[in-house]
Order: structure tokens, then C-alpha cells, then sequence
């Protein structure tokens, strides 16, 4: 957990059943089970393929395999996809959702081995695409994020959270846990966006039996590069992530209330295919204040809350302690530092034949997708995708979906320390009309409008 870069491991799944994952075997144990595939363009543009943009297809992973093997039938539900033009992706498709019927099969997949006890494919997802199928490039709000590869390679572009401000963050679409870029990284617009030059682009070509470990808001782009990967991920829970989850629930709340002010009837233009739950205000505004509860409840037992200044001129300014609550601590929200905010020095390399750091790549990336597609992955480290926030979908739903208990729990909350635990709308607009933050709000459009 103290890595502070991205790295593969080599030697850690040779014993993992789930080493023999491949798209076959899935086929023989998901028999008939409807799966979603979202379905992409192979043809390349300097404008990311958001999800909002693919079509999507329901069907077998039979089905899947026979069009991947372009013989696909007329009447099949890939009917209206030419195999030469498309991709396919079943991508973020939960254990427990996905085996629901089949929960021993969790134990195929040991992510206990990496020091997480317990943890299995229960906390796991699946990802299964084609030759070219891949995720926009972005970051995840939450957690970090364990990769293991089973099947075919994929070729993973990573920022570092320094280089935030280069790859030109957006939330639309809007997905609670997901920071998109509005570049696409591998076709870049650098007209449009000169910034992202200075970006420092690590690359690596995850081949199967590695794992591929992506540090805490490291941006990534990922594609498949052989014509069938299967992959399994796993997003691990850090203590900024109580932090974290009010100021999604500031931006979801923002996000909706705006975006359905101005076109009520078309939320799919702006919501992200995978974020299906209630945008009202009323659900956003108890989301948010269970959110705060949560963070309470958790910082109670630490001493002190460390908040990192907005940074106005692109330069990190000097962090300010502030003494939310008389015992409470968490860790510094814009750090790359995986540890638990205990600022103990740097332990020795841990870096050798079996872990290998992903190295940065000084020279451009080919702006042709050809030369992608074409590419073996040798000429790229070849020793080595949207969300820990999704890991607690389950918990997240059952809050969405009893608004009254939620309501209730936070005037029951109100009651005993209501400065603490409630939020109303008035109070979250103090704060985003706060001078400081329409100042940086105000050089952001601007800069935004001098693109």
C-alpha cells in the first residue's frame, strides 16, 4: 500500500483457478446467461467514445464468441454489427451479480494473497471485450485498484494525479466515482488541448498471469489489443475515501440539479449508462447528508483533518489543518501517498524480477489506430479499466431505495449533533458561493473559454 506508482506483479496467480478464466470456459459456466455488451467503433477520433455515445447489445457469451469469430448470423443480436467495424465490451460486470447462482466459484479468485484477508471474487469484476473494446480515459474517485489479467493483452495508458490539470477533467458524463478527461489519449487534439504535452504518460501491455496495481487517482485509458481478454479487478478501500464520498455527493448533487434543470426529459445525454440510480434533489440531498454522517462516524476516534488548499496557479499550496472535529484525522485528499496518512518515510525498493515499476514513455503515442491495433506490445514494457465507489453499489442502492429510513436516521442523527451530521441546501450553497471558490470557479471558465 505504499506504492506510490504503478506496477506489475509477475509471479503472485500461478496457483489462482481463476488462471484458467478464459472466454471458453466463462461460455461453458454462464450457459445462456444474458449479458450486457456495449458496443464501440474501431474507426479512431480525437474525440473519446464515452459510454453515453456506444450502443449495447444483450447477449450470450456463446453469441459473443461466434460474432468475434466473424460468423456471426444474420438473425443474431450482433446482427447489426459489422465484426470489422465494431467492438464489443462487457465490461464492470459484477461476481455477485454475474454468478449469483454460482458463489463458490468466488473462491477461484484470491486477492487475500496480496494482504487483503478474505477478500475474494466477491469483491471482484469481470471485464470481457474484443480486439480494440476500451475504457475513456479517467480516474477513479475511490480506492486503488488491483488488475488481473487471465486472457489476451491489454495495453494501459496511466497519469499521474499531478498531471490532473493536463488531461482536462470533466464530470459529464456524469458516474459518481468516475473523472473523465475529455481527451482522447491515444489520438490526442493538441490543438484543443496543448496542456496535455506536458502530461506523463506511463505505458505498460499487461499480458495474462500478471497483475497490474493502479495507485489512488492515477488516470487510465485501457484497450484491449488481442482479438479476446478477460480481465479481473478488484478496487481496495483507503481511508480518503470517507472524505471523498461527500464531495461526490456534492458533485452528484450539483451535476443533477443542473443538468436537469436544463433538459429534464434527456438525462441519458449527460448520465452515464452505468449510473442508474434516482437524481432528484431530495434522494441527492439525503445521499449527501449520509455521506457526512459516514465521515463522522468513522473520523470520530482520529485527532485532526487534513485538508489540502485549492491550488490556483497550478502549483501545490501549503496544507491547512483544520479541526473539523475534536478527534479526527484523515489523509491528505490530492496525495499520492497510499498509506494511512502516517508520514513515515519511504521503506527500501521494493521493485525486483517479480514487481516492476511501469515506466514512464518519453516519446509521442501513435496517433493512428492501426499502428495500435497492428502492434504486438513488445515495443512497450511487456512485463506487466470505472470505480470503487461501484463496489459499494449494494450499499448505495439500499440507501437510494428507502429515502424515508434515510431521512429519519439523519433527524435522529440531527438530534444529538445536528452541526455535524446535517447539511441542508442552504449550507452546501454557502460553501459553493464562497469567495474563494467562485475565484477559482471564475479562472476555470475562463481558461476553459480560451481553449
Amino acid at each position: 500500500m505504499s506504492l506510490q506508482q504503478p506496477a506489475i506483479f509477475c509471479n503472485m496467480v500461478f496457483d489462482w483457478p481463476a488462471r484458467h478464466w478464459n472466454a471458453k470456459y466463462l461460455s461453458e459456466v454462464l450457459h445462456g446467461k444474458q449479458i450486457r455488451f456495449r458496443m464501440g467503433m474501431k474507426s479512431m477520433s480525437t474525440v473519446p467514445q464515452f459510454e453515453t455515445t456506444c450502443s449495447y447489445v444483450e447477449a450470450t457469451l456463446e453469441e459473443f464468441l461466434t460474432w468475434n469469430c466473424d460468423q456471426s448470423s444474420i438473425s443474431g443480436p450482433f446482427r447489426d454489427y459489422d465484426h470489422s467495424k465494431f467492438w464489443a465490451y462487457a465490461d464492470y460486470k459484477y461476481f455477485v451479480s454475474l454468478f449469483e447462482d454460482k458463489t463458490d466459484i468466488f473462491q477461484d479468485v484470491k486477492w487475500s494473497d496480496f494482504g487483503f484477508p478474505g477478500r475474494n471474487g466477491q469483491e471482484s469484476t469481470l471485464w470481457i471485450g474484443s480486439l480494440g473494446a476500451h475504457t475513456p480515459c479517467h480516474l477513479d474517485s475511490y480506492g486503488c485498484n488491483l488488475v488481473f489479467q487471465v486472457q489476451g493483452r491489454k495495453r494501459w495508458h496511466l497519469f499521474p494525479p499531478e498531471d490532473t490539470p493536463f488531461l482536462y477533467p470533466t464530470r459529464i458524463p456524469y458516474e459518481e466515482s468516475s473523472v473523465f478527461s475529455k481527451i482522447n489519449v491515444v489520438n490526442p487534439d493538441l490543438k484543443r488541448f496543448p496542456q496535455f504535452q506536458k502530461a506523463q504518460r506511463h505505458m505498460v501491455t499487461l499480458s495474462p498471469g500478471q497483475v497490474l496495481f493502479v495507485p489512488r487517482h492515477w488516470w487510465h485509458y485501457v484497450e484491449s489489443i488481442d482479438p479476446v481478454t478477460v480481465s479481473i479487478n478488484s478496487w481496495i478501500e483507503l481511508e480518503e475515501d470517507h472524505l471523498a464520498r461527500v464531495e461526490e455527493a456534492i458533485t452528484r448533487m450539483l451535476v443533477c440539479a443542473l443538468k436537469t434543470a436544463e433538459n429534464p426529459q434527456n438525462t441519458r445525454a449527460w448520465l452515464n449508462p452505468t449510473e442508474v440510480e434516482e437524481t432528484s434533489h431530495a434522494v441527492n440531498c439525503c445521499y449527501l447528508n449520509a455521506a457526512v454522517s459516514a465521515f463522522f462516524d468513522r473520523c470520530r476516534t482520529s485527532k485532526v483533518v487534513e485538508i489540502q488548499a485549492p491550488r490556483t496557479d497550478g502549483e501545490r499550496m501549503k496544507k491547512e489543518e483544520l479541526n473539523v472535529y475534536s478527534h479526527m484525522e484523515v489523509g491528505q485528499t490530492g496525495s499520492q501517498n497510499l498509506t494511512t496518512g502516517t508520514g513515515k518515510p519511504e521503506a527500501a525498493s521494493p521493485f525486483g524480477p517479480d514487481l516492476v515499476p511501469v515506466a514512464q514513455r518519453s516519446e509521442e503515442p501513435p496517433s493512428e489506430r492501426g499502428s495500435i491495433f497492428g502492434s504486438d506490445g513488445k515495443d512497450f514494457v511487456d512485463k506487466d479499466g470505472e470505480h470503487f465507489g461501484k463496489l459499494h453499489c449494494a450499499k448505495r442502492q439500499q440507501i437510494m431505495n428507502s429515502e424515508k429510513a434515510i431521512k429519519e436516521q439523519i433527524a435522529s442523527n440531527a438530534t444529538t449533533a445536528p452541526s455535524q451530521t446535517f447539511i441542508s441546501t442552504d449550507d452546501l450553497l454557502d460553501c459553493l458561493v464562497n469567495p474563494q471558490v467562485t475565484r477559482i470557479v471564475a479562472q476555470l471558465l475562463i481558461q476553459g473559454r480560451s481553449l
